[in-house]
């Protein structure tokens, strides 16, 4: 089945809380040239900050795990991969500078499939690019050992087929442009899973596909504030959403709404932090402090100072430590290991 038959989106329910959200996504995408005419350098430090984000956090979201210093080392090309971590990771830093350097000049196909998945496998023995071979059910393992199967995909056989067919139903609407691109989009990322069309990634390919069709749309705040960040700090309500829209897909008596409006609502949480960055005058009294301040609450309860300098480019070192200072002082926070790599307790 697919969420592009004939039909389908037109009955689905557009809640006024959906409405508002698309509408002010709308409003955010306005101001981009603006910050790009005003803002170029800092601009610039968000994308760097971005790519070593989305490359860590959509890579974490499905377990693989490397020090943040090999991570960054890995995006900069200063290094190559020395494990099977590092070598999945190297591979989604590629996909996703081919992403950000071509996003308007790559044909939407089944074979873009198939390259971005060789891309991202290209460090592994095994190779990728290929279809899968064999049925694969999206699991789940309950505290006392047991599985449950949470979603069975499209069987392998009729794979290639339900790729091809969702493709051209896409890319028809798309063209006709006669339907929002905010509601496309996530259609097809939910219909993409639901087909789950290779033996492993799905999950990594399904982000670098959002990226991509958002940067189509116009959509530019992917290359500034990392997408993959907010769904994994979103991850309960990722899944979630994912599965209340899952529910009947095979029959085509699914519901969209679910997904729509979480997925939207990343789109436009991610707009309101790049606006926050650099949608003001960042020479302006306090703009800074309040930066910091905001960047502490959104880390978790223990936290480094590395991840503050990371998070506020524009920033200086002297400046964080002043407001660390004072949020001691207040009895905020507490410092638990000092030296290069500080660590930081909140009370």
């Amino acid at each position: 089945m697919s969420s592009f038959l004939p039909e389908f989106l037109e009955r689905q329910p557009i809640t006024v809380q959906l409405l508002s959200t698309c509408r002010a996504i709308g409003e955010f995408k306005g101001k981009q040239l603006l910050f790009a005419q005003q803002s170029p350098e800092r601009l610039e430090q968000l994308r760097q900050v971005a790519v070593i984000q989305s490359t860590e956090s959509s890579n974490r979201i499905e377990g693989v795990i490397a020090p943040l210093r090999r991570i960054e080392e890995l995006v900069a090309q200063k290094t190559t991969p020395q494990n099977r971590s590092e070598q999945e990771i190297t591979g989604y830093r590629d996909v996703l500078t081919t992403i950000h350097a071509n996003a308007d000049r790559l044909y939407f196909t089944p074979g873009l499939l198939q390259q971005f998945h060789r891309d991202l496998y290209q460090f592994l023995p095994a190779a990728g690019g290929q279809w899968k071979m064999t049925d694969n059910n999206i699991e789940e393992t309950h505290p006392d050992g047991t599985v449950r199967v949470r979603f069975a995909p499209v069987p392998a056989y009729p794979t290639p087929m339900a790729i091809q067919d969702l493709h051209q139903r896409f890319n028809r609407r798309w063209d006709e442009e006669s339907f929002e691109p905010l509601l496309l989009i996530p259609a097809y990322v939910l219909d993409f899973l639901c087909i789950h069309p290779f033996r492993d990634g799905n999950g990594r390919m399904a982000r670098l596909l959002t990226l991509l069709l958002l940067h189509r749309a116009g959509y530019e705040v992917g290359r500034y504030i990392s997408l993959e960040r907010l769904f994994e700090q979103t991850k309960e309500s990722y899944y979630d959403t994912l599965y209340q829209s899952s529910q009947g897909w095979h029959s085509g008596e699914h519901s969209l709404l679910p997904w729509w409006e979480y997925f939207t609502g990343v789109i436009l949480a991610a707009y309101k932090e790049l606006d926050s960055r650099v949608g003001v005058v960042t020479t302006g009294k306090g703009v800074k402090r309040q930066q910091v301040l905001e960047t502490i609450a959104r880390l978790p309860s223990r936290f480094k100072v590395g991840e503050i300098i990371r998070a506020c480019p524009g920033v200086s070192q002297p400046t964080i430590r002043r407001v660390l200072d004072e949020l001691r002082l207040e009895g905020q926070i507490r410092c638990i290991q000092k030296g290069k790599d500080a660590e930081w307790e909140k009370s």
